[in-house]
């Protein structure tokens, strides 16, 4: 078997054959920030009126979603104001606050929460944005991260992220499992539990569906399964080995790499597995199979030219183009959602660091600073990316903005966490 196709197994393996831990220890991840951006906001966020009402502070979770962004930074208020109240602009501005993000928390006789926010330039003495929602109670963190959003967005200038979710891979003794969470790592929910491996989770585009690699039939076979029903597929289960799923942006196929002719090579599918047919068809080694999101090329990795390199071919298979070309040993190739960057991990002086590829201008940026980096995954709004590292020899996720500034990890108190996948944003 090839080199870079044997590391790419014991990456996984390394990770199967980790250390036990608790459910409990890894039903929570822990918020680490060790970076922020270089240009912060001054911001606000004063206490909701009759916050206390609610489950949890619905203006904590707010703080902590734009402090995990680097992009704010946090003046204290000190002060309990709603959406109603007036505002003082000049001592806010006194006190440093650009803006001030002000609410309300009223329980509904329905069992629901009412909950209304008001964003405020204290520069030029007016509201900029406001929203209003009533959901259940067990629903106020979704309804915090709408919030962080919208003040996200409007400062901004792009879609926060903060209200979308990531899917992963922990194993518990003997026991794997998919775990879907907040982005923030809250919220977790168990999408499926086996006595056997689960790798390469993957999101389709709108949201509703991961495909994923199980061994439950003791070897690699290739299901999609519904977050919403739980329902699942099997995709592909051909003979030799079943991997690397990556939906198309429609939805109607999944790019894979099979093992069919003897060295694994690229083919799509079918969503429902039907319509197999082969992309590639090389004397060597064809993997990770990405689609561009203008469904126009898939990228993939290729040992071709003799190490592990990055191309790109049209969705039929033709017009093959090597994409990386600094280092010997560049994988996992993903595309940003706009589809000007393409994030990988490449080995160098011996250590697997995540790297940014500008596709216009072939600048490289190396964004990770640790050594054994892999599976890397843009957010929807492509201005972070979330990737598996180490931690005290324990596996760990971690986000990097795209320029490198801003970096924080999610960590469990033991055990390994692999596999990280970021959800798109859900109409």
């Amino acid at each position: 078997m090839n080199t870079f196709l044997n590391l790419n197994y014991l990456k996984y393996f390394y990770f199967f054959l980790g250390a036990m831990f608790s459910l409990t220890a890894q039903a929570q991840l822990r918020v680490e920030i060790s970076g922020v951006g270089a240009n912060q906001i001054p911001i606000a966020i004063a206490s909701f009126s009759n916050e206390a009402a609610a489950p949890q502070l619905i203006s904590s979770i707010i703080k902590a979603d734009l402090m995990r962004s680097g992009m704010f930074k946090m003046v204290e208020s000190g002060v309990t104001l709603s959406d109603t109240s007036p505002i003082k602009y000049e001592e806010w501005k006194s006190r440093g606050a650009d803006a001030l993000a002000v609410g309300s928390v009223t329980p509904l006789a329905n069992g629901q929460l009412d909950i209304r926010y008001k964003l405020i330039d204290t520069i030029r003495a007016m509201p900029i944005s406001s929203l209003s929602q009533s959901n259940p109670a067990q629903h106020l963190r979704s309804s915090a991260h709408k919030i962080a959003d919208d003040i996200y967005e409007k400062l901004i200038g792009t879609r926060g992220a903060f209200a979308t979710r990531i899917a992963y891979v922990t194993k518990s003794g003997r026991q794997y499992r998919l775990e879907v969470a907040d982005s923030d790592g809250e919220g977790m929910q168990i999408a499926l539990s086996s006595n056997e491996p689960i790798i390469s989770p993957a999101w389709s585009a709108d949201g509703t569906k991961v495909a994923y690699v199980s061994f439950e039939s003791k070897k690699p076979v290739v299901w999609t399964q519904n977050m919403l029903t739980g329902e699942r597929h099997i995709v592909a289960n051909f003979k030799g080995s079943n991997s690397a799923p990556a939906w198309s942006p429609d939805g109607s196929k999944l790019a894979i790499a099979l093992s069919l002719s003897g060295l694994t090579q690229i083919y799509t599918v079918n969503a429902d597995g039907s319509g197999l047919q082969r992309l590639t068809k090389t004397n060597g080694i064809d993997t990770e199979p990405q689609f561009s999101p203008d469904g126009q090329h898939i990228y993939f990795t290729s040992d071709r030219s003799g190490g592990p390199q990055i191309y790109k071919m049209s969705t039929t298979g033709g017009d093959v183009q090597r994409v990386t070309f600094q280092g010997n040993y560049n994988i996992s190739p993903r595309l940003s959602p706009d589809g000007k960057s393409l994030a990988y991990i490449s080995r160098r002086e011996g250590q697997f660091q995540l790297y940014l590829l500008d596709l216009a201008n072939a600048q490289e940026l190396r964004l990770s600073d640790t050594a054994k980096d892999e599976s890397p995954s843009f957010s929807p709004n492509g201005k972070y990316i979330m990737y598996a590292t180490e931690s005290g020899r324990r596996g760990s996720l971690a986000v990097v903005s795209a320029d490198g500034k801003v970096k924080y990890r999610l960590t469990t108190q033991a055990g390994d966490i692999r596999e990280p996948t970021w959800a798109p944003f859900v109409k």
